[in-house]
């Protein structure tokens, strides 16, 4: 990543939208090359590495959709039921060789294959047995019904699964039902987390009386681990600017990504983005947002770093819209566009133009069924309890300068965030 010639981003300029942050992020790392095979049952959350064609088609072959009977399209009842002397039973994992014989029908499970010259399967619900024993079958069935032909699903040699793609479940079963155990991915994205602050204290360890217990870090590491990411917790580095520059330094070549948070603010005693400018360059500083404004984005040895706000719900969003797309962009992957579902606000806010902002809020259903967001009832970025008592982020974008009972507004669940 080449560091940008004029810094305007610099305490005083104009701050960068929050697309155009990430746009300029995004931008300049370029994802990782090393690969590596993994077990299928380990592949959930990593980053495929080449496409995967069908090598098969789904299903492998045409079977039942259905428990039923199976028949000819040319025996099919024409305006009354008919009866039908029956003709074989096929199981599912068994064989279908015989072909079912003109004016038959064949008892079938789902799943089971159909037999040679059937094309349609009656559902048991929808036919009788006589007193004979036949079995009778309803007219106006439609031809093809109730069966699933070969490659219905996805057809042999169509590509099913892209490299880049971030592996959920439903990913790993389909490439399971190719008959695969091992995947190529990309090699897990290593990041360097530190936190920043004479006035924290790891968990675990003694804490002054004016010293708080470091949650961020915790709270960053588990993130990141959800995004499958290799994490190197290196502790707390301490307000001065050449032990910050120093662990910053050692680091930076054995990592992807380095990860800060505090110390990115204004104040004499932050000294963050002093320290990345002494050692590296510096790319943004400050970003449209709210909770989050004081973002740093640096380079140090080529390694990209990102310097998070201190305080914990800044640190959250501002992962959420920085980190996230940032690592997936390490690891080749499509930024995730993160789609807001539309709520109506059962609150009232005020906001400043040209800044985007996040409401922590909870959902509820009103009387009318609509699903309402309530405000979290404080303020404040350093409350941890609203992030957990609360369902998810109103997102309100740049235009927007207030919200009243009853207006439509973009809801982010936090199921969709981490």
């Amino acid at each position: 990543m080449a560091q940008l010639s004029d810094d305007c981003f610099a305490f005083g300029g104009p701050m960068m939208s929050v697309d155009e942050a990430v746009g300029l992020i995004t931008a300049r790392v370029s994802a990782i090359a090393d690969l590596e095979t993994v077990a299928l049952v380990d592949a959930d959350g990593r980053v495929l590495a080449r496409d995967i064609a069908a090598p098969l088609p789904l299903p492998p072959f045409t079977n039942s959709a259905v428990d039923g009977y199976a028949v000819r399209n040319a025996d099919l009842p024409g305006q009354a039921e008919r009866a039908f002397p029956l003709d074989g039973r096929i199981q599912a994992g068994g064989l279908a060789n015989a072909a079912i014989k003109p004016g038959h029908t064949a008892r079938i499970f789902t799943g089971a294959p159909m037999p040679p010259d059937a094309e349609t399967v009656f559902m048991q619900e929808d036919v009788r047995i006589d007193e004979s024993g036949q079995v009778v079958l309803p007219p106006g069935l439609k031809p093809g019904a109730n069966v699933r032909p070969a490659g219905e699903d996805v057809p042999q040699g169509h590509v099913a699964l892209r490299a880049g793609q971030r592996l959920r479940p439903q990913h790993v079963a389909l490439a399971a039902a190719f008959g695969l155990n091992r995947l190529n991915v990309v090699r897990r994205i290593r990041v360097a987390v530190f936190s920043t602050g004479d006035e924290l204290a790891s968990p675990g360890e003694p804490r002054a009386a004016s010293q708080l217990f470091d949650s961020n870090r915790f709270m960053l590491m588990a993130m990141l681990r959800r995004l499958g990411c290799e994490v190197s917790d290196l502790g707390i580095l301490r307000d001065e600017r050449s032990l910050l520059a120093d662990g910053l330094k050692q680091v930076a070549g054995r990592h992807d990504l380095i990860l800060t948070t505090g110390g990115v603010s204004t104040g004499e005693e932050d000294h963050v983005k002093a320290a990345v400018e002494s050692i590296g360059s510096l790319v943004l500083w400050r970003m449209a947002i709210k909770p989050g404004r004081p973002v740093a984005m640096g380079i140090i040895d080529g390694t990209p770093l990102i310097g998070l706000p201190g305080n914990p719900v800044a640190s959250f969003v501002t992962f959420v819209h920085v980190v996230r797309p940032t690592v997936l962009s390490l690891a080749g992957s499509p930024p995730e566009k993160l789609l807001p579902i539309p709520v109506r606000a059962a609150f009232t806010y005020k906001k400043k133009i040209a800044r985007r902002e996040y409401v922590r809020a909870s959902l509820r259903r009103g009387d009318d069924g609509v699903l309402e967001a309530v405000k979290f009832p404080r303020e404040g970025a350093g409350l941890l309890s609203s992030l957990v008592e609360t369902d998810g982020l109103v997102e309100l974008g740049e235009d927007i300068t207030g919200v009243e009972p009853g207006d439509s507004v973009g809801f982010l669940s936090y199921a969709e965030l981490i």
